[in-house]
């Protein structure tokens, strides 16, 4: 198990410098928790406990619930988010909703240290934000329960067709960033990469450029942008269905994501035991697909390459 120590200085490595976006997490949104948790559990993950959020819409507002309740698997760089819909509200109409149209990731993350400077360009490009809402949830830990709480930039439902893109800020990393659940038995260290399922990868690339403040990369079917740690691919279905051998459960789909793997032999090993349907991208990666319950796709690299891309050579 991580050190406490080592585990305090990755959660104060989370958060970008003021200015500065990384790929904090990205989310699966699932009807049923209990079939959800097993099969990623099968899959190599360690999650962390169930736990319900609760949601401040104004400063001087009371706490609610959200309408949501988590199950996350954490990693030295960035995290996974297992979503189910809680209750009668409007985030849980939203899970519901997205649910309908496919059970896989419904959400991007970009981790911040300044909400504020995110919603003022988002508004500065025309894509009205929502005020900024406080989330917390309760949190397990050795010395007992505690409050976790982040602060989210949100745009309307709709606004971007693929999901719910935002921004988050921890507040408190070091409940998030927990040493008894950065171990995995699949070896996954870190979040590296979110792949995008859309008609049009020039046109989606350049509308998350605008609404991240990013720079867009690449030409045809083959573009990219990275941020401070992690990078967003956006793919046309031609190129998905040939990869992955998997049709897209909708369009636009947010298909899946990569992580980096401490010991490829190990994930290679683990992986292949599950009996889920898997392959390989070349001779370095691999992916697997996870049970319907889950959705999505998940590829695992080695942790020194930098060879986050695939499909057909810029031209």
């Amino acid at each position: 198990m991580t050190s406490p120590s080592s585990a305090a200085r990755i959660a104060s490595a989370q958060a970008p410098r003021p200015g500065r976006l990384n790929l904090d997490h990205v989310a699966h949104f699932v009807p049923q928790m209990d079939h959800a948790a097993p099969a990623l559990e099968k899959l190599g993950f360690t999650l962390t406990p169930f736990s319900a959020q609760s949601q401040r819409l104004d400063p001087g507002a009371p706490l609610v619930p959200a309408g949501a309740g988590n199950r996350c698997i954490m990693f030295k760089r960035g995290y996974i988010e297992c979503l189910t819909p809680a209750g009668d509200s409007q985030v849980a109409s939203e899970l519901h909703a997205a649910i309908r149209r496919y059970i896989g990731l419904h959400l991007i993350a970009f981790g911040t240290s300044s909400p504020e400077l995110d919603h003022a360009r988002l508004s500065k490009q025309g894509f009205a934000p929502i005020a900024p809402v406080t989330l917390q949830r309760q949190i397990a830990t050795p010395q007992g329960e505690d409050t976790a709480r982040f602060t989210v930039v949100r745009v309307e439902p709709g606004t971007m067709a693929e999901g719910r893109i935002q921004f988050c800020q921890h507040h408190t990393p070091q409940l998030v960033w927990q040493p008894q659940w950065l171990k995995h038995a699949n070896r996954a260290i870190a979040l590296i990469a979110v792949i995008l399922c859309v008609e049009n990868p020039a046109d989606t690339a350049a509308r998350y450029a605008r609404f991240t403040g990013l720079k867009a990369v690449g030409a045809g079917d083959r573009w990219h942008i990275d941020t401070a740690r992690g990078r967003l691919l956006f793919k046309s279905p031609t190129v998905i269905r040939r990869v992955f051998n998997a049709e897209p459960a909708a369009l636009p789909w947010i298909t899946g994501y990569a992580l980096a793997s401490g010991n490829m032999a190990a994930t290679r090993k683990h992986i292949a035991a599950t009996g889920f349907a898997h392959g390989a991208l070349d001779d370095e990666r691999l992916y697997v697909v996870p049970p319907a319950s889950v959705g999505g796709v998940i590829v695992f690299a080695p942790a020194k390459s930098a060879a986050l891309e695939f499909g057909p050579p810029a031209v």
